[in-house]
């Protein structure tokens, strides 16, 4: 089997400069993404519908679309996604990086046990036995807050959050170093919601994981991020600290979506929202993506793409905007 050799790098996952173009396209969907997670952190990737969030996090695994076209780098634990063959991905998928999908129910087999389906992948590859897989499935089941019974049921027999819980215990069988979480509590209650945040970051701390936790609920990310990426039709508008770029926004994108979060303090009233739609990917982009949306927008932003600028004085902090110095947080209150 070819290896793939990894470079010195102190991050768990690393994407430079990652462009996708997909066919019938006129601009790339991802274009020039540059995003870090360290080992034992939790970085959010926010940001509305179809901005690009699942593709990046996708990456990763190197799950790409037929036929779409690559530049750049991601590399995962120091080594290049992009150019592993598929003996390498498989081993990659098993034992450096996983992913908890949105819908659990599409990711199991109905027909197979719960037991079969958290083994499958360790023993395929050779990476364990069958013995001391059946062994850990059931620590790791217990490790989520279920009985290591749970592994001779079917997924029909279980609720939707037992079965969320059984996939964060499938990503944990080949001890990743990195987890990608694509939106993994939409479809669960409130209570249930809070519960596997809670797994999700006691395991992170326990294991000492990198987590890229993809959501639209910005509150949820302010919770349980360490750092937040906000994108935008497939750029990166802003990314900093999390209580920094909650606090005081530099894109007047970021400062949007926090001013149309429902709040339970709001004034009576219509929520905010903001107008207008995504760039479509059939239309070529000149400038700033948001500039059709933004109260700010000025002519330059029509025509020229603006490039990320530092927070005077907070070098993490960076928004893709020609007039962060005219927001300076006041689109928060708005």
């Amino acid at each position: 089997m070819n290896t793939v050799e990894p470079i010195a790098s102190p991050y768990t996952l690393d994407i430079q400069g990652l462009r996708i173009t997909l066919p019938g396209t006129a601009r790339p969907v991802l274009d020039g993404v540059d995003l870090r997670v360290v080992a034992g952190e939790t970085v959010a990737l926010v940001g509305e519908s179809g901005s690009g969030k699942t593709l990046t996090s996708r990456s990763a695994l190197n799950l790409l679309p037929p036929g779409a076209t690559v530049e750049g780098a991601v590399r995962v634990g120091g080594q290049d996604v992009l150019t592993m063959n598929a003996d390498q991905l498989r081993v990659l998928r098993t034992n450096t990086a996983a992913m908890i999908f949105q819908d659990p129910r599409a990711a199991l087999n109905p027909l197979r046990r719960v037991g079969d389906f958290l083994i499958e992948s360790v023993t395929l590859t050779k990476s364990m036995s069958r013995t001391d897989a059946t062994a850990r499935a059931g620590e790791l089941l217990q490790a989520v807050g279920l009985d290591a019974c749970a592994l001779r049921k079917y997924p029909g027999q279980v609720s939707g959050g037992m079965l969320q819980r059984v996939m964060i215990a499938a990503t944990l069988m080949g001890a990743p170093a990195l987890l990608l979480a694509d939106e993994p509590t939409t479809a669960l209650d409130v209570t249930t919601q809070a519960e596997v945040i809670a797994l999700l970051t006691k395991l992170r701390e326990r294991f000492g994981t990198g987590l890229l936790f993809v959501t639209h609920d910005l509150d949820l990310a302010a919770a349980i991020s360490d750092r937040v990426y906000v994108m935008y039709a497939g750029r990166i508008a802003e990314s900093g600290p999390a209580r920094a770029l909650f606090a005081q926004p530099r894109h007047p994108y970021t400062a949007a979506l926090l001013a149309s979060t429902p709040r339970l303090e709001a004034p009576v009233g219509r929520l905010a929202a903001i107008d207008g739609q995504p760039p479509d990917l059939r239309q070529e982009l000149h400038g700033c993506p948001f500039a059709a949306r933004c109260a700010l927008a000025t002519e330059i932003c029509d025509q020229q793409a603006p490039e990320p600028l530092r927070a005077p004085g907070r070098p993490d902090h960076q928004a893709a905007c020609h007039h962060t110095d005219r927001l300076e947080g006041s689109l928060v209150d708005a």
